[in-house]
């Protein structure tokens, strides 16, 4: 099975081809999975044909699916984002675009700002920049959770996957510990976020978990929003942000206009802020 030992995590990978296609020529695409979730989830997305033609790369995250915890060490989106820049580095180095979900998204945004040499374009689906664009409900959700929410979560689609491929079952308190400690942590990037110069496109439901207001001053900390881009699109951001309808947190990811939205952001070419064309 492939794995690849970074630093101490023996972190699942699985690669998906495709020999023709508009991406043929285009960057790997890495798919970061939520929390709970593991690289299959990304199933739909791939059979919609987003990645068609390019070398495609789901990762189990630290602790999720087929990657085994690490025993003593606490889970943070750095340390995440610290384990996938180790497997870019081990499958080549080569700038990769990157797409997250949730936590997975939280991480590819780790991971520019960490390890920018090694994003060339971002898609971050349904995460904030700082821990107060949740809506206070589910930052409160958020503090009353812990391990011993572990037996409860049995019961749910994100146990059935867990119990099915996990190395140690058993572990499964643990990820719901770790998780959810994670989850506890105050976090704000909004300093570091404004220095990203890889494209992003943000991604949301109008339905989401994330405060739309907070969508808004996201997209502005990428350079979006903040000026008319004229009658050419001269000034038209590097940024992107798609809204869309009638989806939530929990299932923004089966929405059938995420693939297009998606595939439309990755061809677009490598240009970042401050290029011609790209408005800051």
């Amino acid at each position: 099975m492939p794995y690849a030992d970074v630093d101490g995590v023996s972190l699942y990978f699985e690669e998906h081809a495709s020999a023709t296609g508009p991406g043929a020529d285009g960057a790997p695409l890495v798919l970061l999975h939520g929390g709970f979730g593991a690289g299959e989830m990304f199933a739909p997305l791939l059979a919609a044909g987003v990645g068609e033609g390019r070398r495609v790369i789901t990762v189990d995250l630290r602790g999720h699916g087929r990657t085994p915890d690490v025993a003593g060490l606490p889970m943070t989106v750095e340390a995440l984002a610290d384990d996938v820049a180790g497997l870019l580095r081990h499958l080549g180095g080569e700038a990769a675009d990157v797409l997250g979900y949730s936590l997975g998204a939280g991480t590819a945004m780790r991971l520019a700002i960490q390890h920018p040499g090694l994003v060339r374009r971002l898609v971050v689906v349904s995460m904030p920049a700082r821990r107060t664009g949740w809506f206070p409900e589910v930052t409160a959700q958020m503090d009353m959770m812990d391990e011993g929410a572990a037996e409860a979560m049995k019961q749910s689609p994100m146990y059935e996957l867990y119990a099915r491929i996990a190395p140690r079952v058993e572990d499964w308190p643990t990820l719901v510990g770790k998780v959810a400690a994670m989850n506890r942590r105050d976090f704000d990037w909004s300093a570091e976020i404004t220095g990203v110069t890889a494209p992003v496109l943000l991604v949301f439901g109008d339905g989401d978990a994330v405060r739309p207001a907070h969508m808004v001053e996201f997209f502005g900390l990428l350079g979006g929003g903040l000026k008319d881009p004229g009658w050419d699109g001269g000034d038209r951001p590097a940024a992107r942000l798609a809204v869309l309808p009638g989806a939530t947190h929990y299932d923004l990811m089966l929405s059938p206009l995420l693939p297009p939205a998606v595939r439309a952001f990755l061809d677009d070419g490598p240009a970042g802020r401050g290029e011609p064309g790209h408005g800051r």
